[in-house]
């Protein structure tokens, strides 16, 4: 019975650290002297390198979501409806957060397992010695080319998973570019554009601070390292869906007002 408690125990002590952890992050993130060269190379290494993975996803989403949902619609009636429905449901909801899924896999472990190495091998140890603030260099860019580059990550996949979507519309039903994507943009509001626009900075924020977290705070040796990169990538998921939550619910709430 004593393995329960146990467990409750170490649940609020990792938050606590993970919140100290955090609060760290802003206090010195808008902090003089700012990495520059290191956040540029770290937005090239997140935002760039990921592009096609993120790109050749959304495309390959449209496809099936098109084809999956396109014989629902023609037996309602509604297949002149489909770009309005792909092109909501994909910019409110299933390019931000496949996006971040994406990253959150690619980038999260990547960060955490990086970071892991350092802190095993006691790099990290060596430049708080030689007088560098390792957590500005190491956390701060890091975390901040999460936040500045996955909005442009999202954009990317909404636009070519919506020209997927139009691939097979106009397969099946010889609809036009101009006429599917003049259909997407009359139907799409700025309650749809910027809660999603918004939302994925928080995404960002969230696969960055968790990756660097769990990296940062790796216990020795390689299995540490390799536990680091698998956690940071299962916890950066499940918060994802808690801020999409609740992203979700204030968007509603400001939609509804």
């Amino acid at each position: 019975m004593e393995y329960i408690p146990n467990k409750i125990v170490d649940f609020l002590e990792e938050t606590g650290n993970f919140s100290e952890f955090t609060g760290r992050f802003f206090k010195q993130a808008f902090r003089r002297p700012f990495e520059w060269k290191e956040m540029i190379h770290q937005c090239y290494i997140i935002g760039v390198q990921s592009l096609f993975l993120v790109a050749s996803t959304g495309f390959i989403m449209g496809l099936v979501l098109t084809l999956q949902v396109r014989p629902t619609m023609v037996r309602f009636g509604a297949s002149a409806f489909m770009p309005d429905m792909i092109g909501i449901s994909f910019i409110r909801e299933i390019g931000p957060v496949l996006t971040a899924l994406i990253c959150a896999g690619k980038i999260g472990s990547s960060i955490g397992a990086e970071l892991g190495s350092m802190k095993v091998t006691e790099q990290i140890d060596a430049m708080e010695v030689s007088g560098t603030n390792p957590f500005k260099y190491l956390v701060v860019t890091r975390v901040w080319a999460c936040i500045i580059m996955l909005p442009f990550l999202v954009i990317a996949a909404d636009v070519v998973g919506l020209f997927g979507s139009y691939l097979i519309e106009n397969m099946k039903g010889e609809v036009t570019f101009e006429l599917y994507f003049n259909r997407v943009f009359e139907v799409l509001l700025i309650g749809d554009v910027v809660p999603a626009t918004v939302k994925s900075f928080f995404f960002g924020l969230v696969i960055g601070i968790v990756g660097c977290y769990k990296g940062y705070n790796s216990e020795k040796g390689t299995e540490g390292v390799g536990r680091a990169a698998n956690t940071a990538v299962v916890v950066a998921s499940l918060l994802l869906f808690v801020v999409d939550f609740f992203a979700v619910l204030i968007a509603d709430i400001f939609y509804v007002i």
